[in-house]
């Protein structure tokens, strides 16, 4: 496999799976590396009027069973290396959900914080300009990811349509409804991982009333699981944002506490009546510290690689679930099995958001609309079949989840590559 640290770490969750798949040698040496990557320099002129260069990238892992699909990332630490490895992991999530999609990503090196809302739109628009020919809606198509959201993709889409000089809205997914965007799009991530939750914890014979839960990152999908899991009777007792953790043993009040936030910007164990919130008895923690609280499921919501081989030792949840895309390293997967813990992973868990981008991509093709209850019903039905797949395979091999989940993608990119022609077909005489 390629040797970046970040997808070389991915690739050894692939040649693990390869050991129970009947997969060509062509097939396996197609998925070494990606089939295209892209850097990009983008030029931004700033509002003080100076001029300031960016780092963008795409890249398209495979699209041997349709388009590429992939979010873009707007974070000073988006490299290239990190941009293949979640393309990487992108094309088996659409293959683990049967979606008829290769996988992409793509993101600018930057701190989205420190622009203006004008600098912003101005280097989406740009971003765009660079790469418009590498994109579209069947070639490449986006979605938000960290730190970009329905605005950055309406602009993106518009500015694609400028440049093709007739409106595609199915270049982009997670644009605002008003310009195509899909009724469900903004909370199909969390909703998936809701879905995948309650699809896997009754067979532990572990009931929403008897489960404790602490959830790292109260971002948009952190918070909306918080809140679904909260609403059907789990006892919510961590969360943390980028600035630290709380922590209240008999539970958070989680639409308080979303409510102060979004008023506040702080994250504070709160109960609100009205436009009045009283802070209630909690426990300021690191986010270091909530990984290792003594809860029944661990929810990693926020970036790669917090579960390490330096940490895993301590994790004491019985059920991690991986909301965020790598937060467990292959290292530490090693650690956490031997201890017992159950590991069901990010291209599983959090594959509701391209299920629901699929979703708005086949809306905007044929010009038919559904209903929020329409989206929310298929993407149940979809992601609670692939979900029962996947623990029937990981039964019948004896595997973890991660691994079944690779095996039960695999076997489809396989399919799909070794029907162009395989070294056994062109060399039979037949």
């Amino acid at each position: 496999m390629a040797d970046s640290s970040l997808l070389a770490d991915a690739s050894t969750r692939l040649e693990t799976a390869l050991m129970y798949v009947a997969i060509s040698e062509d097939a396996i040496a197609r998925l070494q590396y990606p089939k295209a990557s892209v850097s990009v320099s983008i030029p931004l002129r700033r509002d003080n009027g100076s001029l300031e260069i960016f780092r963008g990238y795409r890249v398209r892992y495979d699209d041997t069973r349709g388009p590429a699909k992939g979010g873009v990332r707007y974070h000073p630490n988006v490299s290239l290396d990190e941009m293949e490895s979640l393309a990487f992991w992108m094309t088996f999530k659409c293959a683990l959900l049967n979606l008829p999609y290769g996988g992409a990503k793509g993101g600018i090196t930057l701190n989205p914080k420190a622009l203006s809302k004008h600098e912003l739109e101005r280097l989406s628009r740009s971003y765009i300009d660079t790469i418009a020919d590498f994109i579209g809606p069947d070639a490449d198509i986006l979605a938000p990811d960290m730190y970009t959201n329905a605005t950055v993709m309406g602009w993106m889409m518009d500015q694609y349509s400028i440049i093709q000089r007739r409106i595609t809205p199915g270049v982009v997914t997670g644009k605002p409804i008003s310009m195509g965007g899909s009724q469900g799009r903004e909370t199909a991530t969390a909703t998936g991982a809701f879905h995948v939750i309650n699809t896997l914890l009754p067979k532990f014979d572990q009931p929403p009333h008897r489960t404790t839960v602490a959830i790292q990152g109260f971002g948009n999908v952190g918070a909306m699981l918080a809140q679904l899991l909260s609403q059907v009777g789990y006892c919510v007792v961590a969360i943390s944002d980028s600035q630290g953790s709380i922590y209240a043993s008999q539970g958070l009040d989680i639409p308080s506490i979303r409510r102060y936030k979004m008023a506040s910007k702080a994250l504070q164990a709160v109960y609100c009546e009205s436009s009045v919130c009283n802070i209630v008895e909690h426990e300021v923690i690191s986010n270091a510290d909530l990984l290792k609280l003594d809860v029944d499921v661990l929810i990693p919501a926020a970036l790669e690689k917090q579960i390490t081989v330096d940490n895993a030792h301590s994790i004491q949840a019985k059920y991690i679930f991986e909301v965020a895309n790598g937060p467990t390293t292959s290292a530490a997967d090693k650690v956490l099995e031997k201890k017992g813990i159950f590991v069901f992973p990010d291209i599983l868990v959090n594959a509701g958001g391209v299920t629901v981008s699929y979703f708005e991509w086949v809306q905007n093709r044929s010009g038919l609309y559904w209903t929020s209850e329409e989206v929310n019903q298929r993407l149940k039905e979809r992601i609670t079949l692939e979900t029962e797949k996947t623990w029937a395979m990981a039964d019948e091999f004896d595997v973890s989840m991660r691994t079944a989940s690779y095996i039960h993608a695999l076997q489809r990119i396989g399919e799909a590559m070794d029907a162009m022609g395989t070294r056994d077909f062109y060399s039979s005489h037949d």
